[in-house]
């Protein structure tokens, strides 16, 4: 007889799912009249924070993300908040020194992250290690997520490594980051019965919908003794996002699994989500099945805000090439995760190679970097003649990355001493300088607002900010643009490339 166990679900609503369906548009404004409600749930927890949410609020949305965190806090007294670090990236798409990242966590959980959730794009343990530290020494919970992929490289003996090792540094449990959707159901239940017996960490499992595997590999999950999964309401689920909460807390029911959590509830929330969907146009390109992620491996995001992106400038018949172009660049690097800011660096390089008709004719300032070993150690051999071509006779590398960088804080506070109303703003200011500087002016008004567009909340119109031209330095990540009739891809590592 099967033992009772109950599952544990963190819902992605307000971070993850909006992130892949939304491009990270969802107002605070939007999200607090629901919040009450969804502290009455009992989630495991609520993934409010990190990622790319960071980003939106300052560049788009004329917000401050600290107050983000702060309201929520507020709202949600009874449920543990989560967040998304990228390492030593942090919330950015470059490494940061320890002293930003020391700080940066201390004021994520002063301001009231309870979970951390710390990756590495590359796996590389050198890039996580102070982020575990740094969580377990505010008191926070320091989850380490391994970022699946698929490889010649990487199988089930490798992810157990990896988690093995994330126990030896500290972390207080494993989290399974497929963020392309990738893992089938059996390797799932291999993976989970695996790291529950030989590492002997609490299980989490993070899937995106986008190969339309996710809820089968959650069953066989749980099956095999996994003790939380990641899903999103039910307006905000599937497509490039994650399983809807309804329907696994549905399919749970009455079994030894069962997660406990009420229907009508999580109905109500979901027809809230629901409600506020007329402000937003989902591209059909997030929301359907797409089984060549298997092969290209690109997280849903990326894929869809390449095709729309390239329909719009009229270049669609670049989509397919540069797709088959993807893997083979990833082979080159020694086959990294596709995840930020790799999947960036490996689908900047696709584009180029195909636009110029010649594989490396150009090759961007990331590319250079990521071969000399500034974003850590690749998990393969790169190959030789590329390194060649493009380090010439300087070697890469050997050490931990961020022990090259100088402190940041000190000199920071300086610089923007005018505009410092909170001692996160130098934080800010340090990740995303030229966003953080106009948001800052905004505020003080020295800068007019940002042109804003309306969305429903409950039938009252609040105001969302539109996206706008780029000019180089101030970038959105993986995403194609129109400046000056001219078409540039920019990759959010602060380079932009002309088109054509």
């Amino acid at each position: 007889m099967t033992q009772e166990r109950k599952v544990g679900i963190t819902d992605t609503s307000l971070r993850d799912a909006h992130q892949s369906l939304l491009a990270t548009r969802m107002r605070l404004a939007e999200m607090l009249p629901v919040v009450e409600l969804m502290d009455q749930v009992g989630y495991h927890s609520l993934e409010v924070w990190g990622g790319a949410t960071f980003d939106a609020c300052l560049r788009f949305l004329d917000e401050d993300p600290w107050e983000r965190l702060r309201q929520l806090r507020k709202g949600l007294k009874n449920t543990k908040l989560q967040m998304l670090l990228r390492g030593q990236n942090i919330v950015g798409y470059r490494h940061y020194p320890d002293d930003v990242l020391e700080e940066f966590i201390k004021k994520a959980v002063y301001n009231g992250i309870d979970i951390i959730r710390i990756f590495d794009a590359l796996n590389d343990l050198r890039n996580m290690e102070k982020a575990i530290t740094f969580t377990r020494q505010e008191g926070a919970h320091a989850q380490g997520a391994i970022s699946y992929t698929i490889s010649p490289l990487h199988n089930i003996d490798y992810f157990i490594g990896v988690s093995r090792d994330l126990k030896s540094i500290g972390a207080d449990s494993i989290c399974i980051k497929d963020m392309a959707g990738l893992i089938s159901p059996f390797d799932a239940y291999e993976l989970v019965s695996k790291l529950k017996s030989q590492v002997g960490l609490p299980v989490q499992l993070h899937c995106h919908y986008t190969s339309g595997m996710a809820s089968m590999a959650y069953l066989k999950a749980v099956e095999a003794g996994v003790d939380v999964i990641d899903t999103a309401n039910a307006a905000l689920a599937m497509g490039a996002s994650q399983p809807a909460t309804d329907s696994l807390v549905a399919a749970l029911k009455g079994t030894p699994y069962d997660t406990d959590l009420d229907l009508h509830l999580l109905s109500e929330i979901s027809d809230y989500f629901k409600s506020i969907s007329c402000g937003y146009e989902i591209a059909p390109e997030v929301m359907g099945i797409d089984t060549n992620v298997l092969s290209y491996q690109i997280p849903g995001g990326m894929i869809s805000n390449l095709a729309s992106q390239l329909a719009e400038q009229k270049a669609t018949h670049l989509f397919k090439d540069v797709l088959k172009e993807v893997p083979k660049v990833r082979a080159d690097l020694g086959y990294p995760p596709l995840v930020t800011p790799s999947s960036q660096i490996v689908g900047t390089q696709a584009v180029m190679n195909v636009i110029t008709g010649e594989r490396y004719k150009m090759v961007s300032t990331e590319i250079k970097n990521y071969l000399r070993g500034l974003y850590g150690k690749p998990p393969g051999e790169v190959d030789p003649e590329l390194q060649k071509k493009v380090l010439k006779d300087e070697k890469p590398i050997t050490g931990r990355p961020a022990d090259l960088l100088k402190p940041q804080l000190e000199a920071a506070k300086e610089e923007i001493a005018e505009y410092i109303e909170q001692e996160e703003d130098v934080l800010s200011y340090i990740i995303f300088p030229n966003v953080a500087i106009d948001f800052f002016k905004r505020r003080k008004g020295l800068l007019p607002p940002l042109e804003l567009s309306s969305s429903c909340v409950g039938g009252k119109v609040v105001n969302r900010a539109t996206s706008r031209n780029i000019e180089p330095g101030d970038v959105q990540p993986e995403s194609f643009y129109l400046v000056d009739e001219t078409l540039i891809w920019t990759d959010g590592l602060n380079t932009v490339y002309p088109v054509g």
